[in-house]
């Protein structure tokens, strides 16, 4: 074939230009922009099928559990351009990554471009020259067991989700959904809730010294340990419910306060019993995986883990690190000597171990066993090399994988650790005199010790140190005090001795590094999974972030609760893990797919399947899921509008209604204790309260509370009955008017109403204020020059001056009603932005390769977007202006022109123009996508013959 060249298709659009750059000018490289087919919701199967087997999942679990895939409609236009790039080639390399997912988009390319040349499977884990070049020469045949691997999750997650979500529906509420990992991450965050609800915090008491070894001579804090030989209570000692769990003694506060007194009285003998000194070694951590990146960008850099993998991804696709989703912390030769080299350079000859240090994983899956996350290349670029290039959270992350990887190959750092004991207690003299409260008291010896580290040699600290997770009781951690030179024996004085009190603190919510730290440990999901796990909990409405805390919301004890009663496996630890296991058995080859679903829906002799457990269900009473009992009288329910608390007055009837207390929204669960309970039931009722009456039309102004925050409103007066119906003895109606056939009712007159400013108080509102409100929006005065009115008020994105179709934005609510003319004709001066920054564009990038005009990021009414003058992309809310860099920006609006322009909404044509016989409708033809147009499932379902040939033309 004449000109043809090599079509390479990879996942990421931002791959494509290096990768073609690297490959040269016989090869054509394409993005299929991640999946291109997809499971067909159920309600879009053609008609004739969704009788059959497939109607319920779009997929056939009477027929080997057979999928039923379709092009999703933002990608037809993907598919199209490479099926024409195809009919150019003499030979197809299929490049996407090399895992579960990347191995299934390249069998749905495979299966929907149907190639009549030779196909190769192509696959790198660092976009660098050498890289690219080893892997177009080192190509393989597409690996099926991997395939088979993501298509069962695919079935997996399908079945989970369509049979046990709809329970949720009608049990607990609308939208909400169910799925193997999402549901037991949110029950590891509602557990931990759980747990701090029951916990019961402890007091205790200990001593805190000042010591110097001579007068000149600065001090050193050592806290008390020992009493008369026995331990002292410290917050190690008390459980995870705040209760003790060692023999301890605990000292309270008239103990302490005593013996601090007391250790103050003249005549105190002080003398140095114990000195050890302890050596200590400390190895450096591994390389990054997924996750252990993930936890440490948290810690170090507080990116969220779908912040932390976006960024990551942009530093991959653009050549600067390996690929970014493995759970191997193994390194190539090639990256040992150039880490080892590097740390040699810059530390020093003694700053790495004679031999490199090979690290070893728990991971037991092979598949994903890639080399761990590090800087690309033979030789790794330093951040100062790269300073000029990356920016922001890019700069960050590439700095942080750096300086672990060169880290990991450094010598142990080593110090010394010495521990200082001190007696206080009585003279011999103090010891014979009388029994006084003082001397019962310091009849026996008080231990103090304190702690102080030397650093010999720093070896990988000199580079970098892992950090840790928030721990509970701070004040129990050891010091590393830096301690004056000390002898057994020797007498030292006390300068100062303090009592302080402690209270054990509850074990700390997840963060999103400890959540994912937690999920590794527990084998749920897969480190690649973990950012869409925790974003999905988010989206859904089960978790709340609180600074960097996750807070699980109502909903989701009782999502947790219906789960953990009537599909108790689904939500077990275990049983999650075990599912992992056995897709990794699966992508080995070492299991059957169509037997393990089998098993898991229908069931087996250790399982009881998904099927059966829903078909046997039995009742739920949603009223019980959905309720917390707080105290003897007082109830938690989650209704259709959120959570609130129910009472009922002792006093009352048997049959009396219970009275109901809306919930603070800024309420975490584990702060409604009974007594806050108990406050919010004892709390004044919050009543309408009458500010007075319109002068103008005489309607009563009345301010209430409502579901969405306070407002006033003006209510309408009741419907006045006709004086000739009414009996005037007894004042009823005997003869009201019947209204005519057909006649339509009068409609209801809607109140105005009006929110409160954000700064007002629903207790201060007075009717002046009320009547400003619902006046709005306030003409502020004419145009002057084309006499239109401006006027000022109050919208859904906040407050707005207005003239016919222009708009600007107010500076505060307040301004609504102290802006005049003059200011208004000022604002509408300025460019619509003006007020926020000089240019109307947030930022600038130099043209985009497909339209070649220059690319902007701005400002809009829905947020902030990226944009080259013809096509807009919104930049998602993951994601903030800052971090958006010229690459990813090109990827956003590559992504938009896949899509399409959005189909134009239908408009309803005039009542008058309707027909006076409305005709049947016509149906709809069928869309004529590759796999729906056929009325078999075997034009989309899999065929094994591609399989086991995949460099041959497919035959689906």
């Amino acid at each position: 074939m004449s000109g043809a060249k090599k079509l390479v298709i990879v996942e990421s659009p931002t791959k494509m230009k290096s990768i073609a750059q690297y490959l040269g000018d016989g090869y054509e490289v394409l993005s299929s922009v991640g999946h291109i087919r997809d499971l067909v919701e159920p309600k879009n199967l053609p008609a004739e099928l969704k009788k059959g087997g497939l109607g319920k999942f779009s997929v056939d679990v009477d027929n080997g559990f057979e999928p039923y895939y379709v092009v999703s409609d933002s990608k037809k236009k993907t598919v199209a351009e490479l099926k024409r790039a195809l009919k150019n080639a003499d030979e197809l390399l299929l490049a996407t990554d090399e895992d579960r997912e990347g191995e299934a988009i390249a069998w749905h390319l495979l299966q929907e471009l149907k190639p009549k040349i030779p196909v190769r499977r192509m696959v790198f884990h660092e976009i660098t020259k050498d890289a690219i070049q080893r892997a177009k020469d080192n190509t393989r045949e597409l690996d099926t067991a991997l395939v088979d691997a993501q298509e069962t999750r695919r079935i997996l997650d399908r079945l989970y989700g369509y049979e046990v979500s709809p329970v949720l529906w009608r049990k607990v509420g609308p939208g909400l959904s169910a799925g193997r990992v999402q549901s037991a991450a949110t029950r590891l965050v509602v557990d931990r809730e759980r747990e701090r609800l029951a916990f019961v915090s402890a007091e205790y008491w200990d001593l805190l010294g000042r010591f110097a070894p001579a007068a000149s001579a600065s001090g050193f804090d050592a806290k008390i340990v020992r009493l008369g030989g026995e331990r002292i209570a410290a917050g190690r000692d008390f459980d995870d419910l705040g209760k003790l769990k060692s023999k301890a003694a605990v000292l309270d506060e008239p103990t302490a306060l005593a013996l601090a007194e007391a250790l103050r009285a003249p005549g105190v003998r002080t003398v140095v019993s114990k000195l050890e000194q302890k050596p200590w070694t400390r190895r450096p951590a591994a390389p990054f995986t997924t996750s252990t990146l993930q936890q440490e960008a948290g810690r170090k850099l507080r990116l969220s883990a779908r912040d932390t993998m976006r960024v990551a991804q942009s530093l991959y696709e653009n050549g600067y690190i390996t690929y970014m989703r493995t759970d191997s912390v193994s390194l190539s030769k090639q990256a040992i000597d150039a880490a080892r080299a590097q740390a040699t350079a810059l530390y020093g000859a003694d700053s790495i171990p004679s031999a490199p240090r090979v690290y070893t994983g728990k991971s037991k899956n092979a598949q994903e066993a890639h080399e761990a996350i590090r800087p690309s290349g033979e030789v790794f670029r330093t951040p100062s090399e790269l300073a000029s290039v990356l920016r922001g959270s890019e700069f960050k992350l590439y700095d942080l994988i750096w300086k672990r990887t060169v880290a990991s190959q450094m010598a142990d750092a080593k110090g010394q650790t010495a521990t200082v004991t001190i007696e206080v207690g009585p003279t011999a003299s103090d010891a014979a005199a009388p029994e006084t409260a003082t001397a019962v008291i310091t009849d026996t010896i008080a231990e103090f010790t304190a702690s102080g580290t030397v650093i010999t040699f720093p070896g990988f600290r000199a580079a970098y140190e892992e950090g840790r997770d928030e721990e509970r009781n701070a004040e129990d951690a050891s010091g590393e005090a830096k301690l004056p030179p000390l002898k057994e024996g020797q007498e030292i004085s006390l300068e100062h001795v303090e009592a302080k009190g402690h209270e054990t603190s509850p074990l700390p919510r997840y963060t999103e590094a400890s959540l994912v730290k937690r999920l590794e440990e527990l084998g749920i999901g897969r480190p690649s999974t973990f950012a869409s796990i925790i974003s999905t909990i988010i989206d859904r409405g089960y978790v709340t972030q609180r600074g960097q805390a996750l807070v699980p919301s109502w909903i989701a004890f009782s999502v947790v609760r219906l789960l953990e009663e009537h599909f108790a496996d689904l939500v077990q630890y275990d049983f999650t893990a075990e599912m992992e296991d056995d897709l990794d058995r699966i992508a080995s080859g070492e299991a059957d797919r169509v037997d393990w679903l089998n098993g898991f829906y229908f069931g087996s002799d250790t399982h009881r399947g998904l099927r059966q457990v829903v078909d046997n269900l039995g009742d739920i009473d949603a009223r019980e899921i959905n309720s917390i009992r707080i105290t003897d009288g007082i109830t938690l329910r989650i209704g259709k509008y959120g959570p609130y608390l129910e009472t009922v007055d002792p006093d009352a009837a048997a049959d009396a209604t219970p009275r109901r207390v809306n919930l603070p929204l800024d309420l975490a669960p584990d702060e409604l204790t009974p007594a806050k309970a108990q406050e919010l039931v004892d709390a004044p009722v919050q009543t309408d309260r009458v500010l007075g009456t319109n002068p103008a039309n005489g309607k009563e102004i009345v301010v209430k509370d409502g579901r969405f925050g306070p407002y006033v409103t003006e209510l309408e007066p009741a419907p006045e009955a006709d004086a000739a119906t009414v009996d005037p003895a007894t004042g009823e109606v005997v003869d009201a008017p019947k209204p005519k056939r057909g006649a339509k009712k009068p409609a209801a007159v809607k109140p105005r109403t009006a929110s409160l400013f954000k700064s007002m108080q629903i207790e201060e509102v007075d009717l002046e204020t009320a009547l400003k409100l619902l006046d709005l929006p306030r003409v502020v005065g004419l145009d002057p020059e084309s006499g239109e009115e401006i006027t000022a008020q109050n919208g859904r994105y906040g407050p707005y001056l207005k003239k016919a179709a222009e708009t600007r934005t107010l500076p505060s609510e307040d301004a609504i009603f102290d802006l005049d003319l003059a200011g208004a004709l000022e604002l509408l001066a300025q460019p619509k932005y003006g007020a926020r920054r000089a240019s109307s564009a947030l930022k600038e990038f130099a043209e985009d390769p497909v339209s070649g005009k220059p690319i902007k990021v701005k400002d809009g009414r829905f947020g902030p977007y990226v944009t080259d003058g013809t096509t807009n992309a919104t930049i998602p809310r993951s994601e903030s202006v800052e971090e958006i860099t010229f690459e990813r920006a090109v990827e956003l609006l590559q992504i938009k022109r896949d899509k399409g322009p959005a189909a134009p909404r239908a408009k309803k044509a005039p009542a008058a123009k309707k027909p006076a016989a409305k005709k049947p409708a016509a149906k709809k033809a069928a869309p004529k996508t590759t796999a729906a147009a056929k009325a078999s499932t075997t034009s989309a379902a899999k065929k094994p013959a591609v399989r086991k040939a995949p460099t041959k033309p497919s035959d689906a």
